[in-house]
This record gives C-alpha cells, sequence and structure tokens, in this order.
C-alpha cells in the first residue's frame, strides 16, 4: 500500500514540476544580474527530481502512520506553495511577490519537516534536503531581486 501513496504523492511532485517546462526562465532570467554563487542552469532540474523523489517518500512513510493528518496538510501546503512559485516569478516575472510565495514555501517545508520528524525519523530527514533547497533558493531570490531593483 505505500507504494501506492508514493505513486500518489510522486504524481502531486511531478504536477507541481510541470510548472518549470510551462513557465522556463527564458531571456529575461537570463538577462538579470545573479550572485556569483548562483547554481549552474543543470543541476536545477536533477536536484528538483531528486528532492520530488523525497518528498513523495517521505509524505508514503507518514500516510500509512496514525496521526498523520497534520503532517500530511502540511505536506499539501507545501506543494500548493511550490507549484506557485514558478508561475509568480518566471511567468509574472515578479521578483519580489516570488519571495513572498518563497517565504511561505520555507515556512511550509520547515513546519512539515517538523510534523515528519514527530511521525518517522527517516521522513523527516527525507525532508531535510528540501529545506536547504528551499533555504538556497531564498537566499537566492533575495539576492536577484537586490542585484536588479528595477525588476
Amino acid at each position: 500500500m505505500i507504494w501506492m501513496f508514493f505513486a500518489i504523492f510522486l504524481c502531486a511532485c511531478a504536477a507541481a514540476g510541470v510548472t518549470g517546462g510551462v513557465f522556463p526562465p527564458g531571456q529575461w532570467y537570463r538577462d538579470l544580474e545573479k550572485p556569483s554563487w548562483t547554481p549552474p542552469d543543470w543541476l536545477f532540474p536533477v536536484a528538483w527530481s531528486l528532492l520530488y523523489l523525497c518528498m513523495a517518500a517521505a509524505a508514503a512513510r507518514a500516510a500509512v502512520l496514525p496521526a498523520s493528518s497534520l503532517a500530511l496538510a502540511l505536506w499539501a501546503l507545501q506543494i500548493a506553495f511550490n507549484t506557485l512559485w514558478t508561475p509568480i516569478f518566471f511567468g509574472l516575472q515578479r521578483i519580489k511577490g516570488g519571495l513572498i510565495v518563497l517565504t511561505a514555501l520555507w515556512l511550509s517545508v520547515a513546519a512539515c519537516m517538523i510534523a515528519l520528524f514527530q511521525l518517522d525519523t527517516v521522513a523527516g530527514l527525507l525532508f531535510v534536503p528540501y529545506l536547504i533547497w528551499v533555504s538556497i533558493a531564498g537566499a537566492l531570490n533575495i539576492q536577484v531581486m537586490r542585484l536588479n531593483p528595477g525588476q
């Protein structure tokens, strides 16, 4: 049964990931000033693929446990904010709006990770790389906003 849950949560992650194809970075993003420590373009799809697998595995582990409703509700919240960031940042080209969504994403990922740790240590650990990546994304978003004040 855990594989069925994994497949369902992975489909939710895939839906969030599709926004990267619908709203690709494009010329607007390439023309922005970015900090020297910006990850290379090839790293983003690799990182997100691995993170989505970890996120789905964490949720599937939690789904079979009693009292998992808070963790799963927080999981749903974070995947909603995850899905929203790309259309705001790349689609609408709103750097500050992206930062607002990213702040909500960071808070929901942190809360979900804590809730997962309370249920299952492995599930919580599976969310640690995600929180680190979202923290890097937030720092990058802040620096892009700072380096491009007219945007």
